[in-house]
């Protein structure tokens, strides 16, 4: 008789929990590619070539520099984690519908898990295997989404 009593609780708490995860609508591995790809070309792509020919003066100048680059990572990541604390969003995710919340919350990430995010996903892309955690996960969360405690989730989701 006590097991049965047991045996319901556990029934209803899976029930439960699976009714909360069915209105997270996870976003899609393609679009998220398709996002970053984006913000490669609008804002990434702007920094280089400003820091090569506006600052550095030519093509020669920025290769035999070393911290050229340094500084063309550091502005785009600080960039990234501003326009990810204020809008949840940036302009490629914004194309594709979709969202970085907090993991927990479901709300807008702080400046910190956005930097933490952004350092997480040059880890990530550096070894390779953080890039394809996503693709055994039920929530589609990278290791650079697990580090900084983020979830990519599809903006239609949303309440605002």
């Amino acid at each position: 008789m006590r097991f049965r009593k047991l045996k319901k609780q556990v029934k209803n708490k899976t029930n439960t929990q699976t009714a909360t995860d069915e209105k997270i609508v996870y976003a899609k591995i393609s679009d998220r590619i398709k996002a970053f790809i984006t913000d490669m070309f609008m804002i990434y792509i702007p920094i280089l070539y400003i820091i090569t020919y506006l600052v550095m003066g030519g093509k020669d100048a920025f290769q035999d520099s070393t911290l050229a680059p340094l500084f063309g990572v550091s502005l785009y990541g600080f960039i990234y984690a501003i326009l990810l604390y204020k809008f949840g969003q940036t302009p490629g995710k914004k194309a594709y519908l979709i969202k970085v919340v907090d993991a927990k919350t479901l709300k807008n990430i702080s400046f910190v898990q956005g930097l933490l995010r952004f350092i997480g996903f040059l880890f990530s892309a550096t070894i390779l295997l953080g890039l394809f955690v996503s693709f055994y996960r039920k929530d589609k969360r990278s290791l650079h989404d697990l580090i900084a405690d983020t979830v990519v989730i599809a903006n239609i989701s949303l309440e605002n």
